[in-house]
């Protein structure tokens, strides 16, 4: 079975690749240590401290494991392919609110970086689908739990 493709811009790359060093450099050591702290308390079978420190250990490599494979499967997105006339990954997307007549602005990214709560969307997400591959001026419908969200693309750019 093959890995899923992870489309990341320059700025995901590079917060991806400073997570996975500050895991391996800086978490890991900090977790051994916790581990022969908790081990010098004695008895580990009833040792809350050293339990705490192995789920911490479990996370760790975990999420180092994810982070290997997410970029072992990246495509990375240069700004300067990224097109203006069209909505892609890369895009910086105005859209109006045809109901209320609202402006956002969306980052388009792929789903390893998507943020909300900073206006990064991911390309799988339901406003991301609906105005992917559209053009400036392009009216699309998005479907939400409550509805239908009718958007309209006033600008596109990197």
């Amino acid at each position: 079975m093959s890995e899923k493709e992870v489309i990341l811009t320059q700025e995901g790359l590079k917060k991806l690749e400073e997570e996975l060093e500050h895991l391996k450099s800086v978490k890991r050591r900090e977790v051994a240590e916790r581990i022969k702290v908790a081990i010098g308390y004695g008895d580990i079978s009833e040792n809350s401290e050293y339990e705490d420190a192995k789920n911490e250990q479990a996370f760790i490599e975990g999420r180092i494991i994810t982070l290997e494979k997410m970029l072992r499967n990246a495509r990375i997105i240069n700004n300067d392919d990224v097109d203006i006339n069209t909505v892609s990954v890369g895009s910086i997307v105005t859209l109006k609110d045809l109901e209320f007549g609202d402006l956002v602005e969306y980052n388009i990214v792929g789903t390893a970086e998507s943020d909300p709560f900073q206006n990064k969307i991911s390309n799988e997400s339901p406003v991301g689908k609906a105005i992917l591959g559209k053009q400036k001026g392009a009216t699309v419908d998005v479907n939400v739990p409550a509805g239908v969200i009718q958007y309209q693309i006033i600008d596109i750019k990197k």
